[in-house]
């Protein structure tokens, strides 16, 4: 199984917080045990969360055409000082 990443965890973390809150407050549960219950019922309810959810995957980008070999780039090179006057100080 791999490891899930960020959001995952992160709607995983809300769900478990939100579900065990709100279910305290409309149950109104005083018990040690209902609150036991209720947290590991909010506890399940996240991890069925952050295990269910789609993981998106990087787009497949179409695979690069391999570069042309040194023979087959042609490029002239520039004359050298051509046009330019070389001279410093003049």
């Amino acid at each position: 199984m791999p490891r899930p990443n960020a959001a995952q965890l992160a709607y995983g973390s809300a769900t478990v917080v939100f579900s065990t809150v709100a279910l305290l407050l409309l149950s109104r549960t005083t018990t040690a045990l209902g609150i036991v219950v209720i947290s590991a019922a909010g506890l399940l309810l996240g991890l069925l969360v952050t295990v269910t959810m789609p993981v998106h995957r990087k787009a497949t980008v179409a695979p690069v055409p391999p570069l042309p070999r040194n023979d087959e780039i042609r490029v002239p090179a520039a004359p050298v000082g051509a046009g330019v006057d070389t001279r410093i100080g003049s």
